[in-house]
């Protein structure tokens, strides 16, 4: 059981809107499975200036640190005063943590989608793989960062193409921008990095390619559900959040997150919460 002393350690995810995620289940379900002295909870802060005032209060001691969200990952990146190489590569961070007034910057996105694909897609090889985002936000910037650092080829398909081309500039070489979903038939991992269906055609993609949707509410989205129909692999978003929770966890408690079955813990909850 989790246990609550005068020495606890206090986390917690920060975005807007918030009250949908998934991570305090997860964390709080490590610090109870853990024994650990630690809180996990929910901060909403409506706008930059409420998301700076978080931050200083970690600066002042009083949060561990925190994992983030949109739409605070590229503030979040600008504010710290130490980024890792993961972040760096992608300009934003989706973990801070807070130590002797300093704030440490991560980004673990990048390794939740090679954990998913790992998990759930273990027969595709990423080095020399062409890879087709779609959407050309701060989701298709955190996962891309590991994608090319694992040999692909990015294409980045995205409705607005100059947001497509900004962003294929930031990250330089191995990105292409794609002009329409033709580019899908020569897709090995096609990644909706939307938070809707994109508008694409799977009737394109090679029936050897994996599809892959960040998002995870409802785990099996209509886009997942296409794909299994047409024979494909796919890959869903809550094996991307739980592969990117780990480093935050450790990172505001210091610990590594006990062993359990995490997926069985978020399949009941979001059964509970349907």
């Amino acid at each position: 059981m989790s246990r609550i002393t005068g020495a606890v350690k206090v986390g917690g995810v920060v975005g807007q809107p918030v009250s949908h995620s998934l991570s305090p289940v997860i964390h709080n379900a490590w610090l109870e499975a853990g024994g650990i002295d630690g809180a996990y909870v929910a901060f909403a802060p409506k706008d930059e200036d409420g998301f700076a005032a978080l931050v200083a209060a970690g600066r002042a001691g009083l949060i561990a640190g925190v994992n983030v969200t949109a739409p605070f990952k590229e503030q979040a990146y600008r504010t710290a005063d130490q980024v890792s190489a993961a972040a760096r590569l992608v300009s934003s961070a989706n973990i801070l943590a807070f130590r002797d007034g300093q704030v440490f910057a991560d980004s673990s996105d990048g390794a939740g989608v090679l954990y998913a694909l790992a998990e759930q897609a273990p027969a595709l090889s990423l080095n020399g793989a062409h890879v087709v985002m779609l959407g050309a936000g701060g989701a298709s910037r955190a996962g891309a960062g590991a994608l090319l650092q694992a040999g692909a080829r990015l294409s980045i398909l995205n409705r607005t193409r100059q947001r497509a081309e900004d962003l294929a500039a930031d990250l330089g070489a191995g990105v292409c921008v794609a002009d329409d979903d033709t580019v899908l038939q020569t897709a090995d991992l096609v990644i909706n990095a939307l938070s809707v269906r994109p508008q694409i055609d799977l009737a394109l993609v090679p029936a050897h390619a994996v599809v892959m949707d960040m998002t995870y509410r409802p785990v099996v989205t209509p886009l997942l559900l296409e794909a299994k129909t047409r024979g494909l692999t796919t890959v869903d978003g809550l094996a991307m959040l739980i592969g990117q929770a780990g480093a935050g966890f450790e990172a505001i408690y210091g610990l590594a997150p006990p062993q359990m079955d995490m997926r069985a813990v978020l399949m009941k909850h979001l059964k509970e919460t349907l």
